[in-house]
């Protein structure tokens, strides 16, 4: 089994994975995986033999091609090792900016973390009234740590 590289129109990765998902599906084709880093905008990747790749790939709209030679998991391990990404290290009452999502823009107060989900609830600074706003800590960047937190631990 190899693995190649699937150019795509950017922004059209994830529904390139769904429709070529169907159509192995549909047609009972010998494909591994299929997966999209977020790092890599046009690019998708898909392992299994270079036949059925090809017939997975058939018809599949926003497909713009297939680079010919398979590339080695070495060269593209680094954007699936998860424990190695940088996880942003936020604690309560840090003071960040949120980076995507409809809140985007906005800047927020750390009220609650929940470890296990990856989540943050972000108490809103510039409502007029409190507004908690839970989402994904990669959203959130940090603008200011709160600095009597950091001289008590």
């Amino acid at each position: 089994m190899s693995i190649y590289t699937i150019r795509t129109t950017s922004g059209r990765e994830n529904i390139v994975i769904d429709m070529i998902h169907n159509h192995i599906r549909a047609e009972k084709i010998n494909v591994r995986s299929i997966s999209h880093p977020g790092e890599l905008k046009g690019y998708v990747f898909i392992e299994g033999p270079e036949g059925e790749v090809r017939k997975a790939l058939h018809g599949v709209m926003h497909v713009k091609g297939m680079i010919e030679k398979p590339v080695p998991i070495e060269q593209i391990k680094q954007f699936f090792e998860t424990d190695k990404k940088v996880k942003i290290t936020v604690a309560e009452t840090d003071i960040v900016e949120i980076i995507g999502g409809p809140f985007k823009g906005e800047k927020g107060r750390i009220q609650r973390i929940d470890i296990v989900k990856d989540e943050v609830t972000v108490e809103l600074l510039e409502a007029s009234i409190p507004i908690p706003v839970t989402i994904a800590t990669e959203l959130v960047k940090l603008i200011k740590r709160d600095n009597k937190k950091e001289e008590q631990d």
